[in-house]
């Protein structure tokens, strides 16, 4: 493990994304997966948006203190959202759904921004980071094949960047990369060195 510091403890990352598995997994961390421990997605209808994220990513992280009270424990958890015109857009309930988002998003900008929470019995490392992501026009064409073809569904405004319609449809990010793929490696790295 890259972090020496790390190696007293038995981590886990309560997330069933393949995406997250696969970034904490290259930047060296040992882990295992908690899956199962479905958290409601719901937060208060007066929550700033620049708070959600962080504020659904604890709701995860709470879901799992009996693994994160233990001693030499630790949970991450993490929540993405896409906002656009100062609303939160989901993941798509079904493909027209998923249409219509990337059409509100063609264009255009949005942020995304990403909760992640490193809980332990004894600390607690919480942060949001927010990634700016512009869209190229995208025609109908190009937004039903990506759809058609890559089913978005489990996807926080129906895309991906690292699937075909970032890789065609995105004209310029700023901020983190990885962020937009679901969890910020570079900030959460910095975090787990506080451990």
């Amino acid at each position: 493990m890259f972090l020496k510091n790390l190696e007293k403890y038995t981590i886990t990352l309560a997330s069933a994304s393949p995406r997250r598995h696969d970034l904490l997994k290259k930047a060296g961390v040992k882990f295992s997966i908690g899956k199962g421990r479905e958290v409601p997605e719901n937060f208060p209808p007066d929550m700033h948006i620049d708070d959600i994220a962080l504020y659904l990513a604890r709701l995860k992280s709470d879901a799992w203190k009996d693994i994160w009270k233990k001693k030499h424990q630790m949970v991450i958890t993490a929540d993405t959202i896409v906002a656009i015109d100062n609303q939160v857009i989901g993941k798509p309930q079904n493909r027209e759904h998923a249409v219509k988002m990337l059409e509100t998003l063609s264009g255009r900008s949005h942020r995304v921004l990403s909760g992640v929470v490193a809980k332990t019995a004894a600390m607690e490392r919480a942060f949001t980071d927010i990634t700016t992501v512009h869209f190229k026009p995208l025609d109908t064409r190009q937004i039903q094949y990506y759809v058609d073809h890559f089913k978005p569904f489990d996807k926080a405004g129906a895309y991906g960047i690292q699937e075909w319609i970032g890789i065609t449809g995105i004209d310029r990010i700023e901020g983190s990369y990885f962020n937009v793929m679901g969890l910020p490696v570079s900030r959460l790295m910095d975090e787990l060195e506080y451990f």
